[in-house]
């Protein structure tokens, strides 16, 4: 699947530098340049790193990881900043950082600590049970059961409710499932997606309770055991 980033850095030719060095590289990237504005992407949809800037507009870029780490959001963050002091790198790992890494920088280095970020961040063994209340996906089996009623899904329908169950509990968009469910090479009209939506909503919730899959008005969908 597509690695997805978040780069908060106010500086335009940083954040472009950042950004577009891991386009290259086959990520998908989200870019914002005030605290504010990252903190509310990174509430509210899924990444596999944030790049954050040390010193932003709106809202501190410590505070911001703080605010992130409070809420138990875990995504892997790599703080940016011109500040090399110990002891500021140290506020910086307290705060939640996975990484620090003081500016100028070359890209190189910053995507070798991304590396190494996300090979500590991975568990040793992959997940074979995905599971949202009292629904549970056995990805070995390729079996879907929600409350002791086995549910039959067709290829397409189980790759989508694994994207979800992999992402509950996060608001999860339309350009999300074009490119993790679907590919661009194949991309159906965005109907399409809310029919496949549609078919596994009534699956997975029909007849059972409470509801799990939420459209999120004007945005997508979240899978969640509440509205």
């Amino acid at each position: 699947m597509t690695r997805r980033l978040l780069v908060v850095e106010d500086d335009q030719n940083t954040r472009d530098y950042v950004a577009n060095g891991f386009a290259e590289l086959g990520w998908t990237v989200e870019r914002q340049f005030d605290g504010r504005d990252g903190l509310e992407l990174a509430q509210h949809s899924p990444f596999d790193l944030i790049v954050l800037d040390r010193n932003l507009p709106g809202l501190d870029g410590l505070e911001l990881l703080k605010t992130l780490r409070a809420a138990k959001i875990e995504t892997p963050v790599i703080i940016l900043s011109a500040i090399a002091q110990v002891d500021e790198r140290v506020k910086g790992l307290r705060a939640g950082g996975d990484d620090y890494l003081t500016k100028p920088f070359h890209f190189s280095e910053l995507h070798a600590r991304a590396d190494a970020v996300l090979k500590r961040k991975s568990p040793a063994t992959a997940a074979t049970t995905l599971a949202c209340a009292d629904l549970t996906m056995d990805l070995s089996a390729h079996r879907v059961v929600r409350a002791a009623r086995e549910i039959p899904l067709l290829p397409r329908e189980f790759k989508l409710l694994e994207y979800f169950l992999r992402h509950k509990e996060q608001v999860v968009t339309r350009t999300m499932l074009l490119e993790q469910v679907w590919d661009y090479n194949n991309a159906p009209h965005a109907s399409i997606i809310d029919t496949h939506v549609s078919r596994l909503r009534k699956k997975i919730d029909e007849g059972f309770d409470p509801p799990l899959l939420h459209t999120v008005r004007g945005v997508g969908y979240r899978l969640s055991k509440t509205t």
